[in-house]
Formats: structure tokens, C-alpha cells, sequence
């Protein structure tokens, strides 16, 4: 069993490559525009769904021995209030006072494919971060490390941003961006986590 990652995401690809699998990247070029009183949870299913697509659309021979992985993720605070990557310094700091001594939610919209997409499977994992109080110096302390301005929501749970993490619950890769648990559920679900597991790197 072949597998593509339609993601150029190097912490997807860190987590998938620390758990042993051996995948392909297949970065894929997605308009992530919200429609019009459109939920966070429809806005990542869509999202990872488009990526997978984009992605077989991209390589429209292969053969039902592939499984594409899609994925989008997006911090939500105020129930509704998506908060994507930062667009500049401003930005995040408006992410990060949003996000500051509050409890926020992780979405991850999860999407495989196979057979050219005649078989898929699109679901969403929610973690809940519980997350510290910044005082303003030490966001700009956070800013002036670059860390926060590719990131979902303006901060890295696996980086210098986990020091303002006090809790989560749910997958703690979920807010890295790959539900790993998930994904080996789905995958077995397809019935390909022995293949997945052969495939697994032993080095």
C-alpha cells in the first residue's frame, strides 16, 4: 500500500514519519476561503477533502493499492471564530489575546481517499486546549522567535508555544494537525492497517 500526503505541512509529515510510515507529499494548491455561514467543522471536512482530491486530480493513474491523506486545521474560539495562520505581526497578536488565558478548541478535518476517490472517508477530530494567560511582552516576546507565523492560531504546541499549554483534552497531535490515533482507526477501517503497518519504517 502507496501512501500520499496531500499536505506540505512539515509537522503532518514529522508525525506520520515518527509513528514508522513511509508516505509520499503531494503538496496541493487549495483556495481555504470560508463560505458564507459556513460551521468550522464543514469548513475543515471541505478543506481536507479538496486537498485529497487535489491530489488525485494530480495523479489521476493510480491504482486502488493508493490511499491520499487530506487534512486542514484550524484553532476556534467563540464557537464560531476561526483563527487560521497569521497574516502579519498584527495578526497574531490578535490571535494570541483571543486565545490568552481561555479555553479553545482544535479542529482537524480528516480525509482518505482511495480508488481515485471512488471510495473516502471525511471526519473531524476537536481537542480542547486549555491555554495561559500572556501578558503583552510576553507575546512579543513569542513574535520575536518567528514561531507563531505559520502556525494555526498563532503558536506550536510542539514548540515554545507548549510552555502556555496548561491542558488539553482530546489527541495531542490533533493540535499539531494529524489526528494520529484517528487516522490508524480510519486506516484499519479501510482495511489497510496491516499494509500500513508492513510499510512501517524500522530504522
Amino acid at each position: 500500500m502507496k501512501l500520499i500526503l496531500a499536505s506540505a505541512s512539515p509537522r503532518r509529515a514529522e508525525i506520520l514519519r515518527n509513528a514508522g510510515i513511509r508516505f509520499e507529499i503531494c503538496s496541493t494548491d487549495v483556495d481555504e476561503s470560508r463560505l458564507d455561514n459556513e460551521s468550522p467543522s464543514d469548513y475543515v471536512r471541505r478543506l481536507a477533502l479538496a486537498k485529497a482530491v487535489s491530489a488525485a486530480e494530480k495523479n489521476p493513474n493510480l491504482g486502488a493499492d493508493v490511499l491520499i491523506i487530506g487534512a486542514d486545521t484550524v484553532v476556534v474560539v467563540d464557537d464560531d471564530a476561526i483563527l487560521g495562520k497569521p497574516e502579519s505581526s498584527d495578526d497574531a497578536k490578535r490571535m494570541l489575546r483571543s486565545i490568552s488565558g481561555r479555553v479553545h478548541q482544535v479542529h482537524t478535518g480528516l480525509a482518505l481517499l482511495q480508488n481515485s476517490g471512488m471510495q473516502q472517508r471525511v471526519v473531524e477530530e476537536i481537542t480542547r486546549v486549555h491555554f495561559a494567560h500572556l501578558t503583552d511582552q510576553e507575546i512579543e516576546d513569542y513574535l520575536a522567535t518567528g514561531e507563531p507565523f505559520d502556525k494555526a492560531g498563532a503558536y506550536a504546541i510542539q514548540g515554545l508555544g507548549g510552555r502556555y499549554v496548561s491542558r488539553i483534552e482530546g489527541c495531542y497531535f490533533n493540535v499539531m494537525g494529524l489526528p494520529l490515533a484517528r487516522w490508524w482507526t480510519l486506516l484499519r477501517e479501510f482495511g489497510l492497517g496491516n499494509s500500513a503497518e508492513n510499510q512501517s519504517d524500522t530504522k
